[in-house]
């Protein structure tokens, strides 16, 4: 007999699935995330005040993503509608210390986290007498502490609540497949309350596929991919200097390993935002420095596991964004359920082709123009063609 193929046990991704997602912009009061968000999004939302809880309800709005790619194809199809990627971000109102028993309006707030992807953490590394400072005075790594205390107590209230659910069935006894199996979830809760109350996230571990399932259960705050965005003064972040940046650094490695820290200024970043393009890169190259805005929606992307594939022709540019490991049908339902319901094939060119022949007949003359079927898994930068049942394409 020929030997059995080795199945693969497939990768959950911690998270709400999906291809929609979005991100947080969390903090303490008063550290620049509402002037963030309108920085980012070049909107007029958000409530940006010099006193706490200015923002209450938290604003949306959606930040283009930069793409060289899209800009190339633009180039070449010079198509009459240009739609580029886009990633949803949403400025929550300031946590305070307290927030996870309640005070301030910290209740409503943790639900708000809750509701989101993704965190972009803002940290306050400027001086400002003009700004007061929640705390008192500008300190960093405590600013951390407290964020992180409070999104872990918080975390360890829900794991308690389902160790309690769990535990009710457990101990019903028998041998039955729900009793066995919530055995084994209450203990692994009891794991989660022990690895939080030690102050580390759920985010940055390694989990088997069926811890993830649980994990992804339970809606947990610090089990979101989070980056952390660290305020400085334009001065600051044009000399690459802060004194507060090694004691960042070494609070992130020993809470959040291998997660991001982005120096950034809000103050240049809110100046930037009120120029046209040209003007900003006028004003940025007089300075020496470059806006950090960029990096930071692309990074965010990675750390969802977002990538994007491309529709093109001379009616649209289009770039579309999907979870890495999507397959081809999947990716057809974002343009449309009923392209995923009735799928038949994809024609795919690999970007790089594109760029190189500048047109399909051509990319299909040299024989790089592929067919693929509904196992294909779509590959960030693939300029896809889907073909449908009843003539949708």
């Amino acid at each position: 007999m020929p030997p059995k193929k080795k199945v693969e046990e497939q990768k959950i991704l911690l998270g709400r699935p999906g291809n929609n997602l979005k991100a947080g912009i969390v903090g303490l009061a008063n550290v620049g995330k509402s002037t963030f968000f309108q920085a980012i999004t070049r909107c007029p939302l958000g409530n940006p005040a010099n006193y706490p809880f200015a923002t209450i309800d938290p604003e949306e709005a959606r930040v283009i993503v930069p793409s060289p790619r899209f800009d190339e194809l633009c180039k070449i199809y010079k198509p009459a509608s240009e739609v580029p990627a886009h990633l949803t971000v949403y400025d929550i109102a300031g946590l305070t210390k307290g927030a996870s028993a309640g005070e301030g309006l910290g209740n409503a707030f943790l639900s708000h986290i809750r509701a989101v992807d993704s965190i972009y953490q803002v940290v306050r590394c400027f001086d400002d007498a003009e700004i007061i400072h929640i705390e008192g005075d500008v300190n960093p790594a405590r600013d951390l502490e407290i964020i992180n205390t409070e999104l872990s107590l918080k975390d360890i209230e829900f794991c308690e609540k389902a160790l309690e659910a769990a535990e009710k069935i457990a101990k019903r006894g028998g041998q039955s497949l729900e009793v066995k199996q919530k055995k084994e979830e209450a203990k692994f809760i009891e794991r989660l309350i022990e690895l939080l109350k030690s102050g580390q996230r759920v985010a940055n571990q390694t989990w088997t596929p069926k811890e993830v399932e649980i994990i992804n259960s339970l809606y947990l705050l610090t089990a979101k991919p989070t980056i952390y965005l660290i305020n400085l003064s334009e001065r600051d972040y044009i000399r690459k200097k802060n004194k507060h940046l090694l004691k960042i650094k070494e609070w992130v490695d020993a809470h959040s390993p291998g997660d991001l820290i982005i120096p950034f200024s809000v103050c240049l970043e809110e100046k930037l935002s009120h120029m046209t393009e040209e003007e900003s890169a006028e004003e940025l190259k007089n300075l020496g420095t470059v806006s950090a805005l960029p990096k930071i929606v692309t990074t965010m992307r990675k750390k969802l596991d977002l990538i994007s594939f491309f529709t093109a022709g001379a009616d649209e540019v289009r770039e579309w964004t999907i979870r890495d490991g999507t397959k081809a049908p999947q990716a057809a339902g974002v343009i449309h359920n009923d392209l995923m319901n009735t799928f038949i094939l994809a024609q795919v060119m690999k970007y790089a082709d594109v760029i190189e022949y500048k047109d399909e007949a051509a990319v299909k003359a040299a024989g790089k123009l592929q067919q693929k079927g509904k196992d294909y898994v779509v590959e960030d930068g693939d300029v896809i063609y889907f073909r449908a049942g009843a003539g949708k394409n």
